[in-house]
């Protein structure tokens, strides 16, 4: 895994060329809150429709992860969750301020440990008035190992915070034919209002080493979605459901039987309203493509996959469903000579597909572009070259201009 990362960043690091184009297509950009170079942003959402955006940003030799509100169109004054030069900054495992609804924020980073390079804990922090105060940060995995933790998605449940995770603890045990013994595990909690761990709970035994998760609240309660992995090393996207108190089996969403003998950092978006649950991914079993599929019983079964695009997608997709059933479906293009471009589509509730919108061409190879609906509006963030180093861009359309 550390080796891909590793390829993947040397490949695909793009340098300032000049000034930028303006925002094509309809998009219209949305003031920087930032102020300054910065890396990693995520977008999330509330259950009252709340937006945030989280970002990680350098002072010396610390990082500060920050965040904003998004009001009326603009972004807030930022503020700070917390600074401090432990930080473990990665340009495919982004922090978060996620609002929980009623002022209850949760918040998570990634905190270097001693050991190997990739060697790093999951921090989580929640706050009860909106940011004015923060709770005492503690580590949701008990294992103490010096091993890779990260990769989080964390989701509102029955006034608490429920938190996914990727869990690296078996990777300190020597390699053995069997990955099982050796490989990278999905593990789960949920953090009450007192800090208190509940329902702490292995998930998965084996799945992709670096590939984001993603959740989402149907009818039927929370589902989540991550990258499994099998034993042969066919690399699908998995689906699983918290019923009766407890995560469920993880069940193939599609059997595209890509078979890759390591981590494509690319992971898959979920999206939920009601009873319909869309899960979009990026596959290249046989040609790089954007797929998604749709369940209309909260996630138990799904329809086949609909193809969004192929061949020139990077992926790091994202998926908003619209009204009337209508979907959004949002990724990153490696079309353009210099820079990739963020791009969006709409997907009729019968399959039909619009066209492509280019939302930006400014995009760095290593972004992972955000998308959120915000009431008629659709919110993306993502990171460009500019004069000065890598910043943190963000931009709205009209979704009825899709």
């Amino acid at each position: 895994m550390n080796l891909l990362l590793l390829l993947a960043l040397s490949l695909s690091l793009i340098a300032y060329s000049g000034p930028l184009d303006p925002l094509p297509f309809a998009a219209t950009a949305i003031d920087d809150p930032v102020g300054a170079p910065a890396t990693s942003p995520r977008l999330a959402g509330g259950p009252d429709g709340q937006l945030i955006m989280s970002w990680l940003q350098p002072d010396g030799e610390s990082v500060a992860l920050r965040y904003s509100h998004y009001q009326d169109g603009r972004w807030s004054d930022a503020a700070t969750v917390i600074e401090n030069d432990d930080m473990f900054v990665n340009w495919a495992d982004l922090p978060s301020v996620v609002p929980l609804g009623d002022e209850h924020l949760a918040a998570h980073w990634l905190q270097r440990t001693e050991g190997e390079w990739y060697s790093y804990d999951t921090v989580f922090t929640q706050s009860f008035d909106d940011g004015a105060t923060w709770s005492s940060s503690l580590v949701p995995h008990a294992d103490g190992t010096p091993t890779e933790h990260g990769f989080v998605s964390i989701y509102p449940i029955n006034g608490s915070a429920g938190i996914v995770w990727l869990d690296g603890r078996k990777m300190q045990n020597e390699v053995m034919d069997d990955p099982t013994s050796s490989g990278m595990t999905l593990r789960a909690a949920i953090v009450d209002g007192d800090d208190a761990l509940q329902t702490e709970q292995l998930v998965d035994d084996l799945i992709c080493d670096c590939c984001q998760t993603d959740v989402a609240i149907a009818t039927s309660g929370p589902v989540a979605v991550y990258r499994n992995r099998s034993s042969d090393e066919i690399r699908d996207i998995h689906v699983t459901r918290f019923l009766d108190g407890k995560w469920q089996i993880g069940k193939p969403v599609a059997s595209d039987d890509w078979k890759i003998a390591g981590c494509p950092v690319n992971g898959p978006s979920i999206s939920a309203d009601g009873n319909t649950v869309a899960i979009a991914w990026f596959t290249a079993a046989k040609s790089p493509l954007v797929n998604v599929a749709i369940s209309t019983d909260s996630g138990e079964s799904f329809s086949e996959p609909i193809e969004i695009v192929r061949d020139e997608t990077l992926g790091r997709v994202a998926v908003v469903i619209l009204d009337d059933g209508d979907l959004a479906v949002g990724w990153l293009d490696a079309a353009e000579p210099s820079f990739s471009s963020v791009k969006v589509r709409r997907v009729m509730s019968d399959a039909t597909l619009g066209p492509i919108r280019v939302v930006a061409r400014t995009a760095t190879g290593l972004s992972v572009p955000q998308m959120v609906r915000v009431n008629t509006d659709l919110v993306f963030a993502w990171t460009e070259e500019r004069a000065g180093g890598v910043h943190v861009a963000s931009a709205s359309i009209v979704i009825d201009s899709l």
